[in-house]
């Protein structure tokens, strides 16, 4: 390739003139005038375009944080621009959190609200409370929004993140209730309340602290409260969370003693804990006290029993309590039905499961697109393409059109377990019936077409994506572009590539890395070639994913020697080579009989500090083997283990393959069987081999 000699980088006319200042970290994420000093080699890039930042990399921000002091959220709009305003600003957590952490942190933050540096909005709560790494700074900071806005603080929205951030550290590293936080709000002039308490109950009990659940709520008098419906409440759920059903039942009947009275949410935390256990008898027994007290049973009673029968295989009761819901004129909700079906699934066997909810909603006249939605999503998830197909015909038929992403799940199903012509009717006729199907199932069944070499329709389906304008930005040109580039499609993605400029949607790195990709593969380094002068014309830097593809292209057109050297060239374009760059290289030259080459590049990578992986000890393994030098085989397949790494079928293959030749049979057969043991299943190939060895014994 004229374009590649000696150095692939430093000698080809692309880079020799460019100055590696002109993709200096300063210019690496945004589009600058180009420079005086970059000589252009060839023609300019056509797009007038901002870098996106390649794959793996995170979006640098293009906005500094602003200082501390300017917080400042204006408190005299409306509330649609105050709203816009409060996104539009960014918020310092770190500031904030240093705040909390000082000793005056209540009157730092009472000054800064006067000073209006922070607004009080659900938003802005949200955000500080999220971002604070020490859960007891989340706490102080609720305290104060509860002192300056007690009703802002009691939205399920803040709540939710506040229990959130309390339990997320996990039961080793529980937010409790220390004496010198409680010392700490005494000073301060405020006390714990109840909205408080009730989310600390949430948090322990999700963390299963049953017991310092019923330790702190004996002690509520010494917080400066009073037991009520609604802390009995708390308590009971925290309790039934962490699996304390006894404990439960003995706060309910403590609540008498307190003039507490029991209320539809008590019945309901309690009937949902016996029903997960499928003790339902106890739990109708509660319903009819529940109804005893005056308190009828809502769509969320009905929906924990009919999970709760079902969690006891009592599938038929289930289907009862909706006909007991019809009579009281109970409207079962989402979750009613989503329980009904995902239970029956759960209770039985899947095929069984399928028979009893085709012929509930085969009985019922008007067809429910939850129901069958769901009955769809259990389906697939189970693997049951046949069945899938079996129950969009016959439902389909009553006027059943599956919701798009139901739709992507199920057709994802169907293209594993059913051929390709069966797949495209199920998608053909499901289109017919009007679903609209994303982008990502298109480009599924599109990919499976290439794979399967019908390319032609293959084309079709790619003709409809592109008239149905589903290709609108540069992540899903992108995306079919890999597309075509895996289907060996050039030509076409090179056409979707030109149609980009066409319609002023700018490529990015991640385009150029794979067309680039797509032409190394396809050996074509001609095209490479020019791709890359393109990304470099466009003020791009070549990243890793550029250098991998170029290397692999490379050693795949027998240049090794080039091969080496872009590999040379990435430390001057400040690229760090990674595991993958070291294995392409070792594998290349093990396949030219460079054992010594690939030995210094694996010990390079240990000196560097880049992880070894399988792939990177395979190639030297069967090189060493081919050269009937066991015992190095033997020494590497120890180093492999000793680090941890995890030895495949090549790799199992090779040493046993070894052993054998060197007439050590029984210890081929003790490594074949402990193959299992560590966690690498026989392929066909390594069964046979054994076969083979315990035949010539």
């Amino acid at each position: 390739m004229g374009g590649f000699p000696s150095s692939a980088f430093r000698a080809t006319p692309v880079l020799r003139n460019r100055p590696l200042q002109a993709y200096t970290p300063t210019n690496n994420y945004r589009r600058q005038i180009p420079s005086v000093s970059i000589q252009r080699t060839s023609k300019q890039c056509p797009f007038n375009n901002t870098e996106s930042p390649s794959r793996g990399n995170p979006s640098p921000l293009t906005t500094p944080l602003k200082a501390p002091t300017l917080i400042h959220l204006p408190s005299r709009l409306s509330l649609a621009n105050h709203k816009r305003s409060v996104s539009l600003k960014p918020i310092d957590h770190s500031y904030i959190s240093r705040i909390l952490l000082s000793k005056d942190w209540f009157l730092l933050l009472n000054h800064e609200f006067k000073a209006k540096r922070v607004v009080l909005v659900p938003q802005f709560v949200v955000s500080i409370l999220l971002n604070q790494d020490n859960p007891l700074n989340a706490i102080r900071f609720y305290i104060w929004v509860s002192n300056v806005d007690p009703l802002l603080a009691k939205k399920q929205s803040i709540r939710g993140v506040l229990g959130h951030n309390l339990y997320r550290e996990g039961p080793d590293r529980p937010v409790l209730l220390s004496l010198d936080l409680l010392h700490q709000i005494k000073e301060c002039g405020l006390k714990v309340t109840e909205e408080l308490l009730c989310i600390l109950l949430g948090s322990w009990g999700r963390l299963g602290l049953a017991k310092y659940c019923v330790e702190v709520f004996g002690q509520i008098a010494f917080l400066g409260l009073n037991p009520t419906t609604r802390l009995y409440n708390a308590v009971i759920d925290a309790l039934i969370k962490s699996n304390s059903l006894d404990l439960a039942y003995l706060k309910f009947q403590q609540m008498s003693s307190h003039n507490c009275v029991p209320d539809r949410f008590t019945y309901n935390i309690l009937i949902h804990g016996v029903c997960r256990l499928g003790v339902v008898d106890e739990a109708l027994r509660l319903m009819k006290q529940m109804e005893g007290s005056g308190y009828f049973p809502n769509v969320f009673t009905y929906t924990i029993l009919i999970d709760g029968f079902l969690n006891a295989k009592r599938a038929d009761e289930a289907f009862a309590v909706l006909q007991t819901m019809k009579e009281k004129n109970v409207v079962p909700n989402a979750a009613t039905m989503r329980s009904l079906v995902h239970g029956v699934f759960r209770c039985m066997a899947p095929d069984k499961a399928f028979e009893l909810l085709l012929e509930f909603v085969e009985k019922k006249q008007r067809v429910s697109q939850l129901v069958c939605d769901n009955i769809l999503y259990c389906l697939s998830n189970n693997s049951m393409a046949s069945e899938a197909v079996k129950f969009l015909s016959k439902i389909g038929k009553k006027g059943y059109v599956p919701d798009s992403s139901i739709f992507n799940v199920t057709l994802a199903c169907v293209l594993k377990k059913l051929d390709l012509k069966e797949t495209c009717n199920v998608f053909d006729n499901c289109v017919q019936r009007g679903v609209k199907p994303g982008f990502s199932t298109y480009l599924t069944l599109i990919e499976a077409l290439y794979k399967a070499g019908k390319v032609e329709i293959g084309n079709q389906y790619m003709d409809r994506i592109i008239n149905d304008g589903l290709i609108s930005s540069v992540y899903s040109y992108n995306m079919v572009i890999d597309c075509l580039c895996k289907g060996k499609l050039m030509d076409r993605a090179l056409e979707i590539f030109r149609d980009m400029h066409y319609k002023g949607i700018s490529p990015n790195v991640v385009t150029y890395n794979t067309l680039i990709s797509g032409y190394c593969r396809n050996g074509n380094m001609e095209k490479a070639q020019e791709l890359l002068e393109m990304l470099l014309d466009c003020h791009f830097k070549p990243d890793i994913f550029t250098f991998n593809s170029l290397i692999d292209g490379l050693c795949q057109a027998h240049k090794h020697e080039d091969a080496f050297g872009c590999f040379t060239e990435m430390v001057e374009w400040d690229v760090t080579p990674n595991a993958i760059t070291y294995n392409i290289l070792i594998r290349s030259f093990c396949a030219i009989g460079d054992v010594s080459r690939s030995t210094h590049l694996l010990r390079e990578m240990k000196l560097h500090g880049i992880q070894h992986d399988t792939f990177s000890f395979n190639a030297l393994i069967q090189s060493y083997f081919r050269m009937n030098r066991v015992q190095k085989v033997e020494k590497l397949f120890d180093s492999m283990l000793r680090l941890g790494i995890q030895p495949d079928n090549y790799t199992y293959a090779a040493l046993i393959k070894s052993l054998c030749k060197l007439g050590r049979h029984d210890e081929a057969r003790e490594l074949f069987l402990s193959m299992k043991v560590n966690g690498c299943t026989p392929d066909s190939y390594t069964c046979s081999l054994m076969n083979d060895t315990v035949a010539h014994i």
